[in-house]
C-alpha cells in the first residue's frame, strides 16, 4: 500500500466513523419518543452503542471516538443530553453554540486589528 492509498484508507475510515456517530445521534433524537416497535429498536440500538465500553468491534463507540480524536465521555454526555432536548431544543442549542463561536471570532478579529493598528506610527 503506498502513501496515497494509506491516506485514502484513513480518510475513508474517519468519514465512516463520523457518519456512524452522526447517525447514532440522529436516531437517539428522532426515535426518543417512538411508539412503534421498529422505531423503538432503532433508538435502543443507538443508545446501547453509545453507552457501551466494548472495544472489540472496529467501529464500536469507543473506537470511533478514538479514531476521531474525541473524548468518549464528553461525546457520550453531549449525545445523550441532545437526545432529551427534542428537535427544537437541539437546534436552539446548536444555534447558541454557533452564535458564541461567531462572537469569539469577531472579538478576535477586532482585538487583533486594534493591536496591529496601535503599533503603526501616526503620521
Amino acid at each position: 500500500m503506498n502513501a496515497a492509498d494509506d491516506y485514502q484508507f484513513q480518510t475513508s475510515r474517519k468519514d465512516l466513523a463520523a457518519g456512524i456517530l452522526k447517525q447514532a445521534g440522529l436516531d437517539l433524537r428522532r426515535f426518543h419518543d417512538a411508539t412503534s416497535e421498529i422505531e423503538r429498536e432503532f433508538y435502543l440500538d443507538a443508545y446501547r452503542w453509545v453507552i457501551s465500553d466494548d472495544c472489540s468491534w472496529p467501529f464500536s463507540f469507543s473506537n470511533v471516538c478514538q479514531l476521531l480524536d474525541l473524548s468518549p465521555e464528553t461525546v457520550r454526555e453531549e449525545v445523550l443530553a441532545d437526545m432529551s432536548l427534542g428537535a427544537f431544543g437541539y437546534w436552539s442549542r446548536r444555534c447558541g453554540r454557533i452564535a458564541r463561536r461567531f462572537k469569539v471570532f469577531l472579538s478576535n478579529i477586532f482585538t487583533n486589528g486594534r493591536t496591529t493598528n496601535a503599533s503603526e506610527p501616526v503620521t
